[in-house]
């Protein structure tokens, strides 16, 4: 049997052994999305028209044949211009010869902004067939010190390098998708926000997918969800967290904001089974609720309204729905509920009166939202043209990742798979070829819980929470 099909073939019984292991402990991949998902070459960018400005930093050149010949990587470097700063440009052509160091750097800038670009993929042949792990391992040092600089641009850009380097590199994920979030917690662009929050939970996902055993993925997921309001999921994943989690400190805040977010779950859960139309189990979980400190949440009134609808119940649920306009006079939805129940009895009176409040408040929000609409484009314009001044320092978190630099992801599992995928990329090489959030564990308990009550008055999907400014 020829050395690669036996090697093949071992891979394949680690694959398999240590897969039935890993599944019955529970913490094998129990989602794998389609590689055009979770490849950032491939997936679709929503931030990387914030860095394409840098690009116009770069001109590009080809090498000549003498150079080529004499360079390792020259048969990958074949009609492939490389980008050079302006400075450089100088110095090449000068004579003076460029450090291959520098334009890695270089490489990495230009992948890190477009990871879509034309060439990108022969970038990471011509670095891996150079430098091979050791380059996104130098990747994410320079993301990591220029994200404890403040500099998130540059620190997003290394990562998304690195990303390119090793789709499924772990550190990268988690430190790609912390800096996302880092950087809509400092905007207040409402376009910038909604891209950059949504990148950030995405990778969070796809890091827990890929690397289920990883703890802190978990930890920050669990707040990516809470801020969206997804009580429920952040439940699931702090959970996940208390299975994998070591750190005595972090677990104890997991743990209580578990304890923290225990009726906001359960109060979710009753508005999700109204929805569904399964309103007797709904009533039955919410109604308990308005003789509790949440009796002044506005959703759960709105929630047992539509119970009471569906129970053909209509007094209670018009006195539900007057309840939540009491606490939110502009909740457009809860006046049409009552204008249905007002046209099905014929209340002349009361259809007159919700339909021109309906008409007022709609107009309203149309303008208020163009004028939004607006605001946000110039801004918009004006972050996707102008780099971001570093973060101040009292703002700053650590992107220390040295305590995790021992977990192995997957064990055997991932072992088989890096060896796979070196051999495979060795046989290629030799071919021609907003708002402000709350952050956990700044507050003690109480002062937590308080947080939490707060925005609980503002609406079930307000509550704001932010993982711990992790400082160094």
């Amino acid at each position: 049997m020829k050395k690669s099909a036996k090697k093949q073939q071992q891979q394949q019984m680690i694959h398999k052994e240590d897969g039935n292991i890993l599944q019955a402990l529970g913490v094998t991949r129990t989602v794998v999305r389609p590689r055009e998902e979770v490849d950032i070459q491939l997936r679709e960018d929503r931030i990387g028209r914030y860095f394409k400005k840098y690009l116009n930093k770069f001109v590009f050149v080809e090498f000549s044949e003498e150079f080529m010949a004499s360079n390792k990587a020259g048969n990958l470097m074949k009609g492939v211009p490389v980008p050079l700063r302006r400075k450089e440009v100088k110095e090449f052509a000068g004579g003076k010869g460029i450090n291959f160091l520098v334009l890695a750097e270089n490489m990495a800038w230009v992948m890190g902004c477009d990871p879509h670009f034309k060439y990108t993929e022969d970038y990471c042949k011509i670095l891996r067939k150079l430098y091979n792990y050791k380059l996104y391992e130098g990747m994410m040092k320079e993301g990591r010190d220029a994200a404890e600089n403040g500099e998130m641009d540059n620190a997003c850009i290394h990562f998304r390098a690195a990303l390119c380097m090793k789709y499924d590199y772990m550190h990268a994920m988690y430190s790609y998708a912390r800096a996302c979030r880092v950087m809509y917690e400092h905007s207040k662009n409402e376009e910038y926000i909604g891209r950059f929050k949504a990148e950030a939970l995405d990778w969070f996902e796809i890091l827990t997918e890929t690397h289920p055993r990883f703890a802190m993925g978990y930890y920050y997921l669990g707040y990516s969800y809470l801020n969206l309001g997804l009580y429920g999921k952040a439940k699931i994943a702090w959970q996940d967290y208390l299975k994998f989690g070591r750190n005595g400190k972090d677990r104890r805040e997991i743990t209580k904001r578990l304890n923290q977010i225990a009726h906001p779950v359960a109060i979710e859960d009753g508005c999700l089974k109204i929805g569904a139309g399964r309103y007797e189990e709904g009533l039955e979980i919410l109604e308990p609720y308005l003789q509790s400190q949440y009796k002044d949440w506005w959703p759960l009134h709105y929630y047992l309204g539509r119970g009471y609808v569906q129970a053909d119940r209509i007094s209670d649920a018009v006195a539900e729905f007057k309840k939540v306009l009491m606490i939110n006079g502009s909740h457009v939805e809860t006046m049409k509920e009552l204008l249905e129940i007002y046209e099905e009895q014929d209340d002349k009176a009361n259809i007159k009166k919700y339909s021109e409040k309906i008409k007022m408040i709609e107009d309203a929000q149309a303008e208020e939202q163009a004028q939004l609409v607006e605001n946000t484009q110039k801004e918009n314009k004006r972050l996707e043209e102008e780099e971001p001044k570093p973060i101040p320092q009292e703002s700053r978190e650590s992107f220390d990742t040295s305590e995790l630099d021992e977990f192995e992801p997957e064990s055997a599992l991932a072992a088989a798979d890096e060896a796979e995928q070196t051999e495979a990329e060795t046989e290629t090489a030799a071919l021609p070829d907003a708002p402000a959030e709350v952050a956990p564990g700044d507050a003690d308990a109480e002062e937590a819980v308080e947080a939490v009550d707060e925005e609980a008055e503002k609406g079930l999907r307000k509550a704001k929470v932010r993982p711990k400014n992790r400082k160094k």
